[in-house]
């Protein structure tokens, strides 16, 4: 093994020989030594590793010197034996700006494997979100979940297994439309990595940090971060704060991108600079392993006698990424009136509708709110998009009871809704002066465009099920009624009919 013995001359980490007949090595990095510091995020004590930064920028990284070859992607030979393979997130012929690629340089290609055994299928997991399912249903009224189940430590639950569906539109079949789960589990993956053919998936852990190993690099996200890994890319989940929960948005035939400024100008609410991707490291592992594909909502198996992150060197803009929503640059009213709830759009996704979002990821978090002569909290509202919320922490007022934490909202297009009596009474006598509001907190929504049928999972398995109690607006009398002595009296003026209320 030539080339082996020169990479590991070059090699720096933990070297581990197991006592077995097959010699196998175990080599790990987690920085690059090619990188300028200058573009390289600090790493922290809750977080180790160290990224680049920039949104769909085209990133170059090596874990070793000089392995990307020079002015070509594809040379006779790559540098220590290693080999070359290409990842295509977007269409050959897709127009420059908006092609999806990457290159990687590794130690075996991903074709050396055993091939595909289906697994058993989970039945909490849905990709086919058409009414002919019989597994889905449409509901008109708002419905809620309490904080989802956590499994107790050793119950064995990793990150494939504890994937568990609430809703979704159209299929990863037919290269539109989305999917919104949870996830929920007590075990780090070992050997085994999860790779999701079916679309783009966007995490927001709730409870505990995930320790996520990409064929790109590791990166360690938090709750109040998101993190994207796209469609195709391998990954392993370990848990190193315990038990975890979450919640995962998973677009199948768009990507996420950027929302348009307009007439903010060139920056505010999520800054590029912000987004975080991670640099090049590897493992030289020759062990058994196991890859989980999802494809069509249906898992399959492929053993291979390598690791998956394996890659030596990379480059492209087909990244994963994560981003600190703490860093959101709110904007808002400063005169008077509640703007519409764009300004906390953090990504969006197309739809082939024009002008209708397959998804938009808002958060609200900690901001001041300063607007004269306004009622502050959102209006009552029937809006074309399905919302579904949640709450990474902190509390959010204004919610039907029990909106905590692990929990979640949901109302389906055009279905009333708005705060509860208690909170308009407050907002309505309230003496506005300059206040933060949401200090501590970050919620979430994802607003998309299409009618989200709910799964059996969420209606029926869930256990946390509850829907928004109506009471909460039952002080919403009619307030024009205690009016109507003054209101005939202007009308008189102008010899205009009078009001007649109907007795009941």
């Amino acid at each position: 093994m030539p080339h082996m013995k020169n990479l590991l001359r070059h090699a720096r980490g933990l070297i581990r020989t197991p006592s077995s007949p097959v010699l196998s090595f175990y080599v790990r990095y987690s920085h690059t030594v090619t990188a300028r510091p200058s573009y390289i995020a600090a790493s922290t004590e809750k977080d180790p590793y160290q990224y680049q930064v920039g949104f769909g920028n085209r990133f170059v990284s090596e874990a070793l010197p000089r392995v990307l070859p020079v002015a070509q992607n594809s040379p006779q030979r790559v540098k220590y034996g290693l080999y070359v393979e290409a990842m295509t997130g977007t269409s050959f012929v897709a127009p420059r700006s908006e092609s999806k690629t990457a290159w990687l340089y590794r130690i075996r290609p991903s074709v050396a494997h055993r091939g595909f055994t289906p697994l058993a299928a989970n039945a909490d997991l849905e990709a086919d979100f058409s009414l002919t399912n019989p597994h889905v249903q449409v509901s008109p009224t708002q419905l809620a979940w309490h904080p989802f189940a956590i499994p107790h430590e050793g119950s064995g639950i990793d990150f494939p297994r504890g994937l568990k569906t609430l809703c979704g539109a159209g299929s990863p079949v037919l290269r539109e439309g989305l999917a919104i789960h949870i996830y929920a589990a007590d075990k780090s993956m070992e050997n085994e990595a999860f790779c999701n053919n079916d679309g783009h998936m966007l995490i927001l852990p709730q409870q505990g940090r995930l320790d996520i190993q990409t064929e790109f690099g590791r990166m360690m996200v938090r709750p109040g971060e998101l993190v994207v890994i796209q469609r195709g890319m391998k990954f392993k989940v370990e848990l190193p704060d315990g038990p975890v929960r979450g919640y995962i948005q998973e677009i199948f035939g768009s990507q996420f991108d950027l929302p348009e400024l307009g007439p903010l100008g060139t920056h505010g609410l999520a800054n590029t600079r912000d987004f975080e991707s991670p640099v090049a490291s590897f493992d030289v592992d020759q062990s058994p392993w196991e890859i989980v594909y999802k494809l069509g909502g249906r898992l399959f198996s492929c053993k291979q006698d390598h690791t998956p992150f394996d890659v030596v060197a990379w480059h492209g803009n087909y990244v994963p990424y994560k981003y600190a929503l703490e860093k959101f640059v709110n904007v808002g009213s400063i005169s008077k009136d509640h703007i519409d709830p764009s300004i906390f759009c953090v990504l969006t996704a197309k739809s082939k509708i024009p002008h209708h979002s397959l998804v938009d990821l808002l958060i609200f978090s900690p901001r001041w709110d300063v607007s004269n002569h306004t009622f502050r909290p959102p209006f009552y509202h029937r809006n074309s998009a399905t919302e579904f919320m949640g709450l990474l922490y902190g509390v959010y007022g204004g919610r039907s009871d029990g909106f905590q934490p692990g929990g979640a909202s949901y109302e389906t297009g055009f279905c009333p809704h708005g705060v509860s009596y208690e909170e308009f009474n407050r907002a309505s006598e309230a003496d506005l002066k300059p206040m933060r509001v949401h200090e501590g907190t970050i919620a979430f929504m994802f607003e998309s465009s299409l009618i989200l049928p709910l799964t059996d999972y969420a209606i029926k398995r869930s256990g946390v099920l509850h829907e928004h109690e109506p009471q909460m607006w039952d002080g919403l009398g009619a307030q024009f009624m205690d009016h109507l002595g003054e209101i005939n009296a202007e009308l008189r003026k102008t010899g205009v009919q009078e009001i007649k209320a109907k007795k009941t």
